[in-house]
């Protein structure tokens, strides 16, 4: 009986126990551990969005009946694209009208609709858009505007509010695409309405400034979180786990070092940690300049961009009820993971937030996106460098046509390439360059651009590969023109003065297949600020240091001809056609603003290349240009884009005092 009366008592208290964690444990795993969400359903923002990292309690969804739940607030109306824009209006893609700015003072306001003149989009007739743009509906003070004329119940429209609207609008706005700074989550109607970045007032219009990142990785002595507090402050937390954090989200209970100056950017942090308030929305895109990886706490509003940009890989969100949770997380992550948020941050910043141009263009390519037919980038092109932005889907909807996304893809630039051989003043025929590419085993073509007075010429040297003669129209910006006669990601621009060896364009060539987004060229030139005339500078002479290549005889990828021509404003090539010596600054800062990376330089035989591209002269447009010509352009670009290198690329043994039989590219070393 004794032993029965053991195991009736155990088996009571097992059932005891077990009873207690069903009823009260549970209840509390599920307060850290939301449900997961319907199939189906839509699951709003998730309470976290880096699943790897907080592996635990990382599951979106609604809360459990035990926590209070999100209010979830009716959608604006229920438009879609198919419901409530005219696509009849938009057969031939996306085009724009954009009403004139009148009665508005803002210079902001002046600056958005400036902005979109040099664009693609832009038409000037209402009645052949496919959208109509109305910019600011709702003015700062309060008072809601009454719509244009032709409203049309909003069809067709799109309202760009660049601060938060205090006006409700939902009776006021009808079906027109809203595209708003920090929307709330419950109003926002996705792939309808855009959600855009809060602003602050001195934005920059073009150009913009660069990230503000300080160091690329986390170091000792460096500050883990930067909190936001009241009145644009931000406070320093060097240890969690010091007995001075005791943040239960009120910034004035934290006894922490002394906050920064009300507007001031945020410190040297690696995370900002920060509110979820609409009223907060500003301090995101502060924390995302600095490099500071936005930790957001259950916010409210949604973020700018969504549509399109991978957050997760920038920013975390988080829920504002699971803050030990949040912080203990934080102190975990690898330096690795560290490393790639901030560095997409960066990335984001410069290509979407950086001024106020790139926010609307950025916008405006969303919506081209969901034309049915439209050319649309995929996410790759959108959340990788350079941005969707600068990879025009004009050119190709695949990224492997771009010179960009070959380490992504794993893939390399094919072993071809075409010369494209500008021929101008006084217009000989290169006959020995033509024969000296000819021999290249790389070469799949040749192409001469003939942009002399005088006539083709009606012979040509035989060649093994085919070769093209094309008459320009005596403009130096002829030679970046996309030509569809080129077969080859590789184009080598010549000039018909230059004279080159086959072993140079080889090696060249074989550089450039390693860094196909970059330049690859002989000579070189080098820019610096000027302290006593107060601008840029130039340089010529040969030094160390250099930061553009000339286009005289320089590799780069064929897309670049289709950015040179569809993406320059008009102004800038003018300048380059009526000062012919700055279409190769042109050149440089269109690469370098594309890549942030400097030209690669080669080497080369002064025999061939030095006295010929470099000595003024009729027909060589190579002589250095007039300063005026590289400030010009930095103001049109809004910043100095060309970045200074002391690299150059030699073939392996180049110089080096062993026998010349052992070398493969030996005509580089002749005297």
């Amino acid at each position: 009986m004794q032993p029965l009366r053991r195991k009736s008592l155990w088996l009571a208290l097992s059932a005891s126990w077990l009873l207690l964690v069903l009823l009260g444990v549970f209840p509390l795993l599920r307060l850290a551990v939301p449900s997961r969400p319907q199939p189906g359903a839509s699951p709003g923002w998730p309470r976290w969005l880096d699943a790897a990292l907080l592996q635990s309690f990382s599951q979106p969804g609604e809360p459990s009946g035990d926590a209070p739940p999100r209010p979830q607030g009716p959608r604006r109306g229920s438009c879609t694209w198919d419901t409530c824009v005219d696509t009849s209006r938009c057969k031939d893609g996306l085009t724009v009208f954009a009403y004139p700015a009148a009665g508005l003072t803002s210079e902001r306001h002046r600056g958005v609709l400036a902005s979109l003149e040099g664009s693609r989009l832009l038409t000037s007739s209402p009645a052949e858009a496919c959208l109509l743009l109305l910019l600011c509906w709702d003015s700062p003070a309060g008072r809601c505007s009454p719509g244009p004329p032709p409203w049309n119940a909003g069809r067709n429209h799109l309202v760009l509010r660049l601060h938060p609207a205090p006006c409700p609008g939902a009776s006021q706005l009808g079906q027109a695409m809203v595209a708003e700074a920090s929307p709330k989550v419950d109003t926002f109607r996705p792939r309808f309405d855009v959600a855009l970045p809060l602003l602050p007032e001195a934005h920059p219009l073009r150009g913009g400034a660069p990230g503000q990142l300080w160091q690329h990785s986390p170091q000792p002595g460096i500050a883990l979180l930067a909190l936001a507090e009241k009145m644009g402050r931000w406070r320093v937390v060097a240890d969690i786990g010091s007995p001075a954090w005791g943040w239960d989200g009120h910034c004035e209970q934290d006894p922490g070092p002394e906050p920064t100056r009300p507007g001031e950017r945020p410190p040297n942090a690696t995370f900002c940690l920060i509110p979820g308030l609409r009223t907060e929305a500003w301090r995101f895109l502060q924390a995302l300049q600095a490099g500071c990886i936005p930790v957001l706490l259950s916010p409210c509003w949604e973020l700018p961009f969504s549509e399109v940009i991978d957050w997760t890989k920038a920013a975390i969100v988080a829920d504002d009820r699971l803050l030990l949770q949040v912080l203990a997380a934080l102190q975990e992550m690898s330096p690795a993971r560290v490393l790639a948020l901030r560095q997409q941050s960066q990335f984001l910043w410069d290509a979407y937030f950086s001024s106020v141009e790139k926010v609307i263009r950025t916008t405006l390519e969303i919506i081209q996106g969901r034309i049915p037919g439209a050319p649309a980038q995929p996410s790759l092109l959108w959340n990788s460098p350079p941005g969707a932005l600068l990879a025009l889907p004009t050119f190709s909807l695949s990224p492997q046509d771009f010179p960009f996304y070959h380490l992504q893809l794993g893939s390399r630039p094919e072993g071809r390439f075409s010369a494209l051989i500008w021929v101008g003043t006084p217009g000989q025929a290169p006959l020995k360059l033509i024969q000296a590419v000819a021999g290249s085993q790389h070469c799949a073509q040749i192409l001469v651009l003939w942009s002399s007075e005088r006539p083709v010429p009606s012979r040509w040297p035989e060649t093994a590969v085919p070769l093209t003669v094309i008459e320009g129209h005596r403009k130096v910006s002829d030679r970046f023109f996309p030509y569809s006669a080129v077969s080859t990601d590789a184009i080598l621009s010549l000039q018909g003065h230059v004279s080159l060896s086959t072993s140079e364009v080889d090696f060249a060539f074989v550089v450039w297949q390693s860094f196909p987004e970059r330049m690859v060229g002989f000579l070189t030139w080098s820019h610096f600020w000027d302290e006593a005339r107060g601008g840029w500078g130039y340089t010529a002479e040969m030094a160390n240091e250099f930061s553009m290549v000339l286009s005289t005889a320089a590799f780069y990828h064929r897309y670049y001809h289709t950015l040179f021509t569809h993406s320059l404003p008009k102004a800038m090539k003018t300048l380059a056609d009526e000062a012919p010596t700055c279409v190769d600054v042109l050149m440089n800062f269109l690469v370098a603003a594309v890549t942030k990376l400097p030209p690669i330089k080669v080497p080369y035989s002064k025999q061939h290349l030095g006295a010929a591209a470099l000595a003024p002269g009729p027909g060589t447009e190579s002589q250095p240009p007039d300063p005026d010509c590289i400030n010009q352009m930095a103001t049109e670009f809004g910043h100095m884009p060309l970045v200074s290198s002391r690299v150059r690329l030699d073939p392996v043994l180049f110089k080096d005092p062993v026998s010349v039989q052992r070398k493969k590219y030996r005509s580089l070393e002749k005297p």
